[in-house]
């Protein structure tokens, strides 16, 4: 199985170093000397990684055969792909690769049908599951412990405990039931009292 690892940015200094966009968690194992990857376009690999070195918190690689900027500059944009066993796993526990999660059925603890992952968004604060619903709309569900409480992958699905609304707009935080048969201005006093 074929994934994105990388892509490269524009060319740093002279020598045919570039900037890489890391696109896996697991740099050390995939972006490391020696490394052969695919590319897209394919006309451009395959590359092999001759050196890395962190500079300003980038990574920066340089690949065997290129040597100058003008070659480095050449290889902007491209896609870096690594080959991975289809049945590898992350090595921490609770980790999981997008091609993992991806099409496995969402479902609630009760067991309401939710729907299906069809895409995992990375963003800076957390990833979101991208689920297809039944009727065709789509819903964002926070890969976060307190709402994804399983994944089972023998099983293909993710069960959840989504807190109000999330899942359903019509879903709403009930209020108490002396509040709901209370006034406005009943609510208002009380709350001045307190």
């Amino acid at each position: 199985m074929q994934l994105v690892v990388a892509r490269i940015g524009r060319a740093h200094g002279i020598k045919g170093e570039v900037t890489v966009e890391v696109r896996t968690d697991e740099p050390e194992l995939r972006l490391g000397p020696g490394a052969v990857l695919a590319t897209d376009p394919a006309s451009a690999g395959p590359l092999t990684i001759e050196t890395g070195r962190v500079h300003s918190g980038r990574l920066l690689l340089r690949f065997e055969g290129v040597r100058d900027r003008t070659g480095a500059e050449a290889l902007r944009n491209t896609l870096l792909i690594a080959e991975i066993d289809p049945d590898e796993q992350p090595e921490d526990e609770g980790e999981y690769y997008d091609h993992q999660l991806i099409d496995l059925d969402v479902v609630t603890r009760d067991g309401q049908q939710v729907g299906r992952i069809t895409e995992i968004a990375h963003l800076p604060t957390q990833d979101l599951f991208v689920v297809e619903r039944p009727d065709g709309g789509e819903v964002l569900v926070p890969f976060v412990e307190q709402i994804v409480t399983e994944i089972d992958l023998e099983e293909q699905r993710a069960v959840i405990d989504p807190p109000p609304g999330l899942i359903d707009d019509r879903d709403e935080i009930a209020a108490s039931p002396d509040e709901i048969a209370a006034s406005p201005d009943e609510i208002a006093a009380s709350r001045d009292e307190a």
